[in-house]
């Protein structure tokens, strides 16, 4: 979209805006409920129609809905329904989409630095701690200055709902050594794919939907996505049955929700601040939901697609640490991918010190009421 038809279309609805009082005011016969009419904001999200994720993007458009009375709504439309699942980012800064619900990753092609914003490197704290680092450690103050100063972009993003680690993902085979991912076909976005290229792995970026038939086809021969209930849903087990949990390829992502500026700029200051702050309400209710039905969807793995469920050994964390040391002055080369990790650095080392030094040991505990269970 021009920036003339970018002007044209926020005009378009600043005049609406302000005809509507008025018009109003003239045909107080007409029923009241036309005056009540709805926005609807159109807000396509990186997923398919039937992955979990796009159930939780409802749910924030449930919350946005609810919380505005029913003056605000969001049409959720699943990948491809617009644009493709990497295109969300273009669509929302050309208004073609007033809204999107994605991850920064998918947009790291433009520029590296998105992939810190969620899966760059782990200097040990969690997708909670770096969400936090997002809105209390200069993290926000970042993304836009990378989004709006550095890349031009008329969006305005948020993030939510901190990710688990993600899985180290599916191999057809036993995998324990970096001896034995040499030479791999592997799914994997991002950073990660620079990380895991370094260890001989050989990478395919891809979405979500096109994993499990590029496993088919042989263009790939292991990946990961993100998470035991996205992959029962597009059917993981059926192309692999090793599935290894824990890894630092990918251990601090967030939801990205990302919104037109203008579109944002247009709304009432109190629906602006409901489709922010809804980012945070869905945060918690995302996390709860993802405890529930991963937790469930791994078991159904275990016990009924006769998946083998390992945890990544100690060797290939380790290999993934020492790939990350090399890689960050690569990266670092670049002054505002160094002012980001130096800034996620300083909050890391503050706040995991008070973490790590505050948990206790919860697999002592669980270990105690489900002898056995863990298994490590």
């Amino acid at each position: 979209m021009t920036n003339k038809a970018k002007l044209d279309r926020r005009s378009f609805l600043q005049r609406a805006a302000v005809a509507g009082p008025v018009a109003a005011a003239g045909t107080l016969a007409a029923p009241a409920v036309l005056a009540q009419a709805p926005m609807v904001l159109k807000m396509q999200t990186s997923w398919g129609a039937s992955d979990i994720w796009q159930g939780m993007a409802q749910d924030y458009a449930d919350r946005v809905e609810a919380m505005s009375g029913g003056r605000l709504k969001i049409d959720v439309l699943p990948a491809g329904a617009v644009v493709a699942a990497f295109q969300v980012m273009d669509a929302v800064n050309d208004g073609v989409l007033d809204a999107a619900h994605s991850v920064p990753v998918y947009w790291y092609g433009k520029n590296k630095a998105a992939s810190l914003f969620g899966t760059g490197p782990v200097f040990g704290g969690s997708a909670t701690t770096m969400l936090s680092w997002f809105y209390e450690g200069g993290g926000k103050a970042l993304y836009d200055e990378l989004t709006q100063d550095i890349m031009g972009l008329d969006v305005d993003g948020y993030m939510g709902f901190p990710m688990f680690a993600q899985p180290f993902g599916w191999f057809k085979n036993e995998v324990n050594t970096v001896a034995d991912i040499q030479g791999f076909k592997y799914r994997t976005v991002g950073l990660a794919a620079d990380l895991l290229q370094s260890m001989g792995m050989s990478v395919a970026q891809l979405p979500g939907g096109e994993i499990v038939p590029a496993m088919e086809r042989g263009v790939i021969d292991a990946f990961e996505f993100n998470n035991p209930s996205s992959d029962k849903d597009f059917g993981a087990h059926d192309v692999a049955k090793n599935y290894y949990l824990s890894s630092y390829h990918q251990a601090s992502e967030s939801f990205e929700f990302l919104f037109n500026r203008l579109t944002m700029e247009d709304l009432d200051p109190d629906l602006r601040a409901i489709l922010i702050h809804g980012v945070e309400a869905v945060s918690t209710a995302n996390t709860a939901k993802a405890m529930r039905r991963y937790s469930a969807d791994l078991k159904w793995l275990q016990e009924e697609a006769g998946v083998t469920v390992h945890r990544t050994s100690s060797e290939i964390l380790a290999g993934q640490i020492e790939a990350w040391d090399k890689l960050i002055p690569v990266l670092e080369e670049d002054p505002f991918m160094k002012k980001c990790l130096d800034s996620q650095r300083e909050w890391v080392e503050q706040v995991t010190y008070y973490e790590l030094m505050n948990a206790p040991d919860y697999a002592l505990a669980y270990e105690h009421y489900f002898p056995g269970r863990l298994k490590i």
